[in-house]
């Protein structure tokens, strides 16, 4: 809902901009079809951390938890500090405000998925379901209804040479940022039925649905806003949401929004649990973390993930971490492509129900890709990048510390 600004703030020119979402999407399509073969092979739970852990070892593994599990925990707070405020205007005055909202959405949505995961399953697929349906409609409203004359403006200046360069760069950060998630089915491999078929289904249909919707939410945006409109507006569809339908076009725009907002925190909440679960398998977190209860939810990493959102919140710090892990979000990539060349070198003869459409040209592809876009990562936002590397240097003592404490504690 807010990067379509950023981006064309970046790239004002409609090819372009329809473009880098495509471009995007085809990432996230190559990226599906190349982890979907890891998935298969490995079986666990745990998002990439699993496929990492078998194909590279533990430290790259656990590099993967940690920044995934940290990212998860501050996106899940992100988006419950968003819903609570669209949420507030709809509400009578409740003290303490926004943090008491989103903190009150995120302890709802964790007691639901506490009592089972198939509490949590039917509340996704609903959500989802929901979210899918406001886009569509959105989208053919905006495609079908008349829209009033524009005023005329003169067209944005579009960068050339090297500043075209970095304008595209920057562009698609926020792209691939807004369509991260296509690697949630690898949270749930486990807990999936027939994960051969069911799994590479789920993750290219789920790239190829939300590419679609992507595609055409921002294709109806150039036409109801314009892309001179849209460029630093941080809530473009709300703008859209004027035009159309006038004076209760914001009313109907905050509750596709909540509606979003929502689904997004519960697949946060049933993605973040399940990496200290799969950490603590392998002795990179304490065993405790194991502990399944009786409705299938993994009880004490759930507990520890919601400690961790609702302290995002309410200390304000999860601004913060996103900047910082930001930069992890593709270097896990890197790792999780990296491990698909890995297995196949050396597990070549181990059954494998789904092999990666085009590998190695699909998957080097993305793998390059990711390179290329830490790379401009690094030049286009050094600080965080730095920050991010400094965390990554810092992550090796702190697993050589685990690891010292795990033998320790083994030895008799």
């Amino acid at each position: 809902m807010r990067t379509p600004g950023e981006i064309a703030t970046h790239l004002p020119n409609n090819e372009l901009f329809l473009a880098i979402w495509i471009v995007g999407g085809v990432y996230a399509f190559f990226g599906a079809i190349s982890l979907a073969e890891g998935g298969t092979i490995v079986r666990r739970s745990g998002g990439q951390y699993p496929i990492v852990h078998r194909a590279l070892g533990p430290y790259p593994a656990f590099i993967v938890g940690w920044s995934d599990w940290f990212s998860t925990a501050a996106s899940t707070s992100l988006a419950a500090i968003v819903f609570a405020e669209f949420a507030s205007p709809l509400l009578p005055a409740i003290p303490g405000g926004i943090k008491i909202i989103a903190c009150s959405v995120v302890l709802f949505l964790g007691f639901l998925q506490w009592t089972g995961v198939k509490t949590g399953d039917i509340a996704q697929q609903l959500l989802s379901a929901l979210k899918a349906l406001a886009f569509t409609a959105l989208i053919v409203a905006g495609l079908v209804m008349t829209i009033p004359p524009a005023a005329v403006t003169v067209p944005l200046p579009l960068a050339s040479g090297t500043g075209l360069v970095a304008a595209v760069v920057l562009a698609l950060q926020g792209v691939i940022l807004t369509y991260d998630g296509w690697t949630g089915p690898l949270y749930f491999g486990e807990e999936t039925v027939d994960v051969g078929r069911t799994l590479p289904r789920a993750m290219i249909s789920g790239v190829l649905v939300v590419m679609l919707i992507y595609v055409m939410f921002n294709f109806t945006m150039l036409r109801v806003v314009g892309i001179n409109a849209m460029a630093g507006d941080p809530f473009v569809a709300g703008t859209a949401g004027t035009i159309l339908f006038g004076g209760k076009g914001d009313l109907i725009i905050r509750v596709a929004v909540l509606i979003a907002v929502v689904g997004g925190i519960n697949s946060n909440l049933l993605f973040a649990c399940r990496i200290p679960l799969a950490m603590s398998r392998d002795g990179l977190l304490p065993e405790r973390m194991n502990q399944v209860n009786a409705g299938g939810t993994p009880a004490i990493a759930h507990a520890v993930s919601l400690i961790a959102a609702l302290a995002f919140i309410v200390t304000g710090t999860f601004s913060t971490v996103l900047a910082l892990v930001a930069f992890f979000f593709v270097a896990n990539y890197v790792f999780s492509f990296l491990s698909i060349f890995a297995l196949r070198r050396n597990e070549p003869d181990i059954a494998r129900p789904y092999r990666a459409w085009g590998f190695p040209y699909t998957t080097g592809l993305v793998l390059i890709g990711s390179i290329a876009f830490l790379i401009g990562a690094i030049f286009s936002d050094r600080r965080n990048s730095m920050n991010s590397l400094i965390l990554l240097a810092l992550s090796f003592p702190t697993y050589l510390l685990i690891m010292r404490f795990k033998a320790r504690n083994s030895t008799p």
